[in-house]
C-alpha cells in the first residue's frame, strides 16, 4: 500500500489546497493531511480550528485522513509508515524551498520520496496569506476557500479586526 503525507500549515485551508487533496487522493492509497505545528510561526487558527478545517473538507474522501504533527515530517512520516511526501507548487519559488526540503528528507530517510503536484493554474495566486489579507481588508474569499469552511474563515478573520 502507498502511503503517502500532504504536510502544511493550513493557515486557512484553500481551494489550491483542496486541489492537492483531491488530485493525490486519486494516486495513493492511503493520503494524511497533516497540520504543521511550528513554533516559529504565528497562526491565525489554532491547530484544532485548521485539523476541524480539514475534517470538514475531507469527509467527501474515503482514503484521506487529517491528523497533525509537531517535530520533523520526516520523523513523522516514519511514525505513519508513509513513503511518499507530496507537496504543491504555485511558482518557480516555492519550487526552490521544496526541493531544498526535498533533498534534507532524503538525506535523512532516503526511503521517502517527495512527489510535487503542480497548482491548478486558476489556483495558482492563492496563499493562505493572500486570503488573509484580502479577508483582512473586506474582499471577498469565496473562489479562494472551500465552500465548507467560508463563513468560518471569514468569521475568524473578522474577529480579528473587531479587536
Amino acid at each position: 500500500m502507498v502511503r503517502a503525507i500532504y504536510p502544511g500549515s493550513f493557515d486557512p485551508v484553500t481551494n489550491g489546497h483542496l486541489d492537492i487533496i483531491e488530485r493525490a487522493c486519486k494516486v495513493f492509497d492511503h493520503l494524511t493531511v497533516a497540520v504543521l505545528g511550528n513554533p516559529r510561526k504565528i497562526s491565525l487558527f489554532k491547530m484544532e480550528e485548521r485539523v476541524s478545517m480539514l475534517k470538514t473538507i475531507a469527509k467527501k474522501f474515503s482514503n484521506v485522513e487529517v491528523d497533525y504533527y509537531d517535530g520533523l515530517l520526516i520523523d513523522y512520516a516514519d511514525k505513519i509508515n508513509a513513503n511518499i511526501i507530496v507537496k504543491g507548487l504555485r511558482a518557480v519559488s516555492d519550487f526552490e524551498i521544496e526541493f531544498q526540503m526535498a533533498l534534507a528528507n532524503r538525506n535523512l530517510n532516503p526511503k521517502v520520496e517527495t512527489m510535487f503536484l503542480m497548482s491548478n493554474n486558476i489556483y495558482s495566486f492563492i496563499s493562505s496569506s493572500i486570503v488573509k489579507e484580502v479577508a483582512g481588508y473586506g474582499g471577498n474569499i469565496k473562489d479562494m476557500v472551500p465552500m465548507e469552511v467560508h463563513q468560518i474563515i471569514v468569521e475568524k478573520i473578522n474577529s480579528f479586526k473587531n479587536d
